[in-house]
C-alpha cells in the first residue's frame, strides 16, 4: 500500500463563483460559475475518489472506516479535515460557523466549523470581513435590522499570502477576486447573515439563518486589524497556526526540504511551482493525502505547499 494517495477532487457549483479553478489551475470543471475545489474531503456533501493505487475508485470516507490502521488508529467517526479551494468570482453571503456543542445540538450531531484561510491570490485593493463590532446579541440584531452593514463588519485590506484563522462565532465574508486555500473541520454548516439580497439559481432568495446566527457569533471577539504573517521561517517551514483541530504550514521548497510527519495523517496541498513529493511529481493545484506510515515529506523543486494535520 502506497503511503500516499492520490484524490479526485469534487468541485460545486456557485453562484458566486468563477473560472479561474480551471485557468489558474488546470482542472477540469463542470460548466458555468465553480466556486470550490473540495480536494481533500470525506465529508457526505463531497466525498473524494481515490485516483490510483490498491484503493483506485473507493472514497475516502470508505477508507476511513474500512482500514483506520492507515490513519493510525485515529478515533472519530468521520475524517476531521477538508481542504478546500474557493474562487470567490464575487462576494460570498456574510456568515458564521457554529463550534461543536451547538452543531451536534442542532445539525443532526455534525461537526462544528473551525477554519482558515491562506490567501491564493486577491485583487489590487481587495477587501475581506473577518470580525464584527457589536458587543452583544441584542446590538447586533439591532444594527443588522437597520442594515448598518458599513458599521457592524470589520472590513479589512487583503493580500495575496495572508492567513486568517476562522473561529466558529467570528463572523466572516469572502469578497470577490479572492481565491483561498481553506482548511477545515469536516462539517458543511454555515449560518447565513446576510446575501445582500441576491437570488439564487432558482430565482429565490437563499435562506438566511438570523436567530442561529445570532445564539453562535462570539460577541467578545477581538477582530483582527490585518491578515498579514508574522511567523517566523525555519528551514523553510512557517507554522501558521496550531489550534485543537488543525495545525497548518507553509513549506518553501527550493531545491530539496525534509518535512517530518510523525502524524496519523499529512494534508499536502502544492499551491505554486513544481516538484516531487516522495518522488511524486506535483505541481500548482496538486494535492495528496500521506497516511500514517509516511514518516516525512521529501520535497524537491522549486514550489510552495501547505499542509495540514491534527
Amino acid at each position: 500500500m502506497d503511503s500516499i494517495i492520490e484524490l479526485v477532487p469534487d468541485f460545486k457549483g456557485k453562484i458566486w463563483g468563477g473560472r479561474r479553478l480551471e485557468t489558474e489551475f488546470g482542472y477540469e470543471i463542470p460548466a458555468g460559475p465553480v466556486g470550490e475545489c473540495w480536494a481533500i474531503s470525506a465529508h457526505e456533501n463531497g466525498d473524494d475518489v481515490i485516483a490510483s493505487g490498491a484503493y483506485a475508485g473507493k472514497t475516502l470516507s470508505w477508507l476511513w472506516a474500512e482500514h483506520r490502521e492507515l490513519f493510525g488508529n485515529c478515533e472519530g467517526d468521520v475524517f476531521p479535515l477538508l481542504v478546500k479551494i474557493i474562487d470567490a468570482d464575487d462576494d460570498l453571503s456574510i456568515q458564521v460557523h457554529p463550534d461543536d456543542a451547538y452543531a451536534g445540538e442542532h445539525e443532526n450531531g455534525s461537526l462544528g466549523k473551525k477554519e482558515c484561510w491562506y490567501v491564493l491570490s486577491a485583487e489590487e485593493g481587495g477587501t475581506i470581513v473577518v470580525g464584527q463590532n457589536a458587543s452583544s446579541r441584542e446590538e447586533f440584531a439591532q444594527m443588522v435590522e437597520e442594515g448598518r452593514w458599513d458599521e457592524l463588519l470589520n472590513v479589512i485590506p487583503i493580500h495575496t499570502g495572508d492567513f486568517f484563522q476562522i473561529d466558529p462565532g467570528c463572523v466572516h465574508a469572502i469578497k470577490g477576486g479572492t481565491v483561498i486555500l481553506e482548511t477545515q473541520q469536516s462539517s458543511d454548516v454555515t449560518y447565513r447573515v446576510y446575501d445582500y439580497d441576491r437570488p439564487g439559481d432558482d430565482g429565490q432568495l437563499r435562506p438566511l439563518h438570523l436567530a442561529q446566527s445570532l445564539d453562535v457569533i462570539d460577541y467578545g471577539m477581538a477582530a483582527p486589524e490585518s491578515g498579514a504573517v508574522t511567523a517566523p521561517e525555519v528551514d523553510g517551514v512557517t507554522t501558521l497556526v496550531t489550534t485543537d483541530c488543525y495545525t497548518v504550514e507553509r513549506l518553501s521548497v527550493a531545491g530539496e526540504l525534509t518535512f517530518p510527519t510523525p502524524y496519523p495523517f499529512t494534508c499536502v496541498s502544492v499551491i505554486e511551482g513544481e516538484g516531487t513529493v516522495n518522488g511524486k511529481p506535483v505541481k500548482k493545484g496538486s494535492h495528496l493525502l500521506a497516511l500514517s506510515a509516511c514518516d516525512a515529506l521529501e520535497l524537491t523543486g522549486t514550489m510552495t505547499v501547505i499542509t495540514s494535520h491534527l
